[in-house]
């Protein structure tokens, strides 16, 4: 951004609920911001259980790599969302709760960004 040019608002770094972290990524995702997506995301793989880790950062490195996708990165966002998408395939095979994210639509729909 140019110097003086206003900026979207910060993520809340509070920490929410598995439901209400997705529900608020997918609106940001929606409005275009998958960057702050992504720090929604990283608040949850910070403050959630360890045996969930691997669902919260894999939804952040995938929102990571919309970012790259947004800025014309084809090399980085590939890169960051198979990254996401190798956690996600590990935690589902562990079949931990998804909150009730489809992770292999997730995946599809992310995938889909890099063509």
């Amino acid at each position: 951004m140019p110097y003086g040019a206003v900026g979207a608002p910060p993520v809340d770094e509070t920490p929410r609920s598995p439901e209400q972290t997705i529900a608020a990524a997918q609106e940001l995702l929606a409005a275009g911001r998958p960057f702050a997506a992504h720090e929604t995301y990283e608040v949850a793989w910070k403050h959630r259980p360890d045996a969930e880790r691997d669902l919260w950062q894999g939804l952040a490195q995938v929102c990571a790599g919309l970012t790259h996708a947004a800025r014309g990165n084809a090399t980085g966002a590939a890169r960051l969302i198979e990254r996401g998408a190798e956690r996600l395939t590990a935690y589902a095979d562990g079949g931990g709760p998804t909150y009730g994210l489809d992770l292999p639509t997730v995946l599809a729909q992310a995938r889909s960004r890099l063509h």
